[in-house]
Formats: structure tokens, sequence, C-alpha cells
């Protein structure tokens, strides 16, 4: 899995502060920005922290960030497209030839020999019947996207995939509040802390935390699903007794 970042916005910071003190100024909130490029950085920074910690996010919407995504797997993008506030292009499985098609291998199956095994014969087959497809169109005149998209419907979910993804800053706070939690899956839960490091690197004002229970200080998930990492509330209410 690789993320690479290819864009941020420009001033992230005074664009975040500017939009903040809008809200309660009578003055343009272009003067207040062009004013926040002299303002010390520690100072703006401390601010953002705290809008942060208000819940006032929707500040937090005019940054954004956009990341090219490789490596990854098509079960992981069908779960990524869920964060609906976003922007994605992905490479296409009809206008991009499959028949020697990459894959991911979960953790799981890497480390059993049976697993594996099964595994790696059904991508195998996979591969065989995707290429004995893409023959027969040939003979009978498909060729190109034309054949490229009836066959795709064998690929599996395992299927390597490449994706360009725009969030801004408010929808990355959530995806990583839901998606570094221990409760999700491991390939989306490994997206996205590789995601919040770079994120962390280019704006920490924002950017501190991971899942959740990290804001909360307890854990939300229930005594079932819990890692025990935090609390559980109802722990936290009986020791405040």
């Amino acid at each position: 899995m690789e993320v690479k970042l290819i864009e941020m916005s420009s001033n992230p910071e005074e664009i975040i502060y500017s939009a903040a003190r809008q809200c309660y100024s009578e003055k343009d909130a272009y003067d207040i920005f062009v004013k926040a490029k002299n303002i010390e950085k520690k100072k703006i920074e401390k601010f953002i922290d705290e809008i942060v910690k208000s819940g006032h996010e929707s500040v937090l919407e005019h940054v954004k960030f956009t990341f090219a995504i490789s490596g990854i797997s098509r079960a992981l993008t069908h779960q990524l497209v869920r964060h609906r506030v976003a922007s994605y292009s992905q490479q296409s499985q009809r206008y991009v030839n499959m028949e020697n098609f990459k894959y991911i291998v979960p953790p799981s199956i890497k480390k059993d020999e049976i697993l594996s095994e099964i595994f790696e014969e059904t991508m195998e087959f996979i591969k065989n019947s995707y290429k004995k497809l893409i023959e027969r169109y040939k003979e009978i005149g498909m060729v190109g996207e034309e054949a490229n998209q009836d066959a795709r419907y064998i690929l599996p979910n395992s299927a390597e995939t490449k994706i360009v993804v725009t969030m801004n800053c408010r929808e990355l706070l959530h995806f990583f509040k839901v998606r570094c939690c221990s409760r999700a899956q491991w390939e989306i839960r490994q997206l996205a802390y590789k995601i919040l490091e770079i994120c962390k690197e280019k704006l920490p004002s924002v950017f501190k935390k991971g899942a959740k229970c990290e804001y909360l200080g307890y854990c939300p998930e229930g005594e079932k699903f819990t890692c025990g990492k935090y609390p559980l509330k109802k722990e936290l209410i009986k020791n405040d007794r």
C-alpha cells in the first residue's frame, strides 16, 4: 500500500483562522486572511486547536487534501467510497485490461499455508478464466472496453486498484475517528493511519488524534467490541461515584 500527497490547500491555517473569525467579525474574511499572515504561527495554531476542541468543525471544510493511493484492494475502496463527503477517481476495470491483475492477500491468509494455497489457486483460476473470456470476445469481434466491461464481472474483491481521493479536513477527522478504530477492517485501518501520518505532519494544529476513543477518553463501542485501550463509559461513571 502506498499513499502520496498530491496537493493540499495552501495557507491552510490562515484559511481556517479567517473563516472562523468571519463568523464573529464585521470585517471581510479576505482582510482577516491577509492580516493573519503577520500573526505569530503559534497563536494561530492555538486558536485552531481551540476551534477543533469546541466542535466548530464547519470552518475546517475550506481546507482539503488530495491523495494518490495504490496497492489497495477493491474490497477497501468499496468501504472507502461510503465516505460521501469526498471526491474519488478510481482506476477503471472497463478501460484497463486486467489479464495480469495484482491482488491483495489478507494477513490471516498469508500466515497459514493451507489458506494461502487455496487463495493463490483461486486467484490463478480467475486470471485464467478472465483471459479465456477476453480471447473468446476477440473471436466474436468484441475487443477493448466492450469486452473488458463484462469480463470484469468475475474479478475478485482482492484485485489491486488505484484511486485519487480528495477530502476536506472535517471529513478527514471523521474518517480517522471511524477507521482508526480497532474494529475497522484491517486494510482500511492501515490506510487511515497512513493518511493520518501525512496529515499530522502537514497540519498538526488540526490533526492530533486518530480514533474516536482518543477524543472521548473512553471506548464508545461497548463491552463486546472494546479493544481495552480506553475504559468503557460505564466504568468511568462508576469510578466517579
